[in-house]
């Protein structure tokens, strides 16, 4: 059964549009363990666009099921990681000015700093996943830097303009999720994944975990996060084994 992390970044999003203290995300990451949520995920990034440290701090004590904090490898996040021990970290690229994150990271020209990194996080228990394209040489690379996972970056799959292009970017990520469990990795999934586009990725990838955030958190303004996470959950369920 695939699991879901829920990302309550957006909630915090909101709360800052106004830079005030609400919605709190905090609040909202009770109400996804509530509707299912398996893994509660937040991006704790450089410009503190939305998830604070704070935020960091308080879902530590607070979530109880899984906690993934998604960072950079900027030497201040790595310290705040070190020192709150989530229960697995996702190392992503981030640039400044990007709305999202946008691709995955290059593991290939990094592996010296991911190494040294990893190598830390480790030693503290925290379980690592990289967030990578679907590439060969990406995936091979975070095999032999002993992370526990690759999150397989759904992007290009999730803005696909035809069913053409989505097929053929289904078929990369299915080879990618392949090769990653024949070289030993758990093979997680996420970015872009909405109601409407899970279920393929659920029957194709067979992944271990999908990280969805921005999708669950608009449809809750209609329904609440405690009904959306569940309707998430039901669609991953409904989608059954991989073909």
């Amino acid at each position: 059964m695939t699991l879901l992390g829920v990302n309550v970044d957006h909630v915090a999003t909101l709360r800052q549009a106004r830079r005030t203290y609400e919605p709190d995300p905090v609040w909202a990451a009770a109400e996804a363990e509530l509707g299912g949520a398996d893994i509660i995920t937040v991006h704790l990034r450089q410009d503190r666009r939305h998830i604070n440290d704070r935020d960091v701090q308080v879902l530590r004590q607070t979530v109880t099921v899984d906690l993934n904090l998604e960072m950079s490898l900027t030497p201040e996040i790595v310290e705040i990681a070190l020192a709150t021990r989530p229960d697995m970290v996702t190392i992503v690229p981030e640039n400044r000015q990007e709305v999202t994150t946008e691709g995955g990271l290059d593991v290939v020209g990094q592996a010296k700093r991911l190494e040294e990194a990893m190598a830390r996080l480790r030693d503290k228990g925290i379980l690592i996943s990289l967030f990578i394209d679907p590439e060969e040489q990406q995936i091979r690379r975070s095999a032999e830097l002993r992370a526990s996972f690759v999150e397989l970056h759904t992007g290009a799959y999730a803005n696909a303009g035809n069913a053409d292009e989505r097929g053929q970017e289904l078929n990369e990520l299915a080879a990618g999720a392949r090769l990653g469990r024949e070289l030993g990795l758990t093979v997680n999934a996420g970015h872009g994944l909405t109601y409407n586009n899970v279920a393929d990725v659920v029957r194709r990838l067979g992944p271990h975990e999908l990280h969805i955030g921005h999708s669950i958190v608009s449809r809750a303004v209609f329904v609440g996060i405690r009904e959306a996470v569940k309707q998430m959950k039901d669609a991953i369920s409904r989608a059954g084994a991989p073909t």
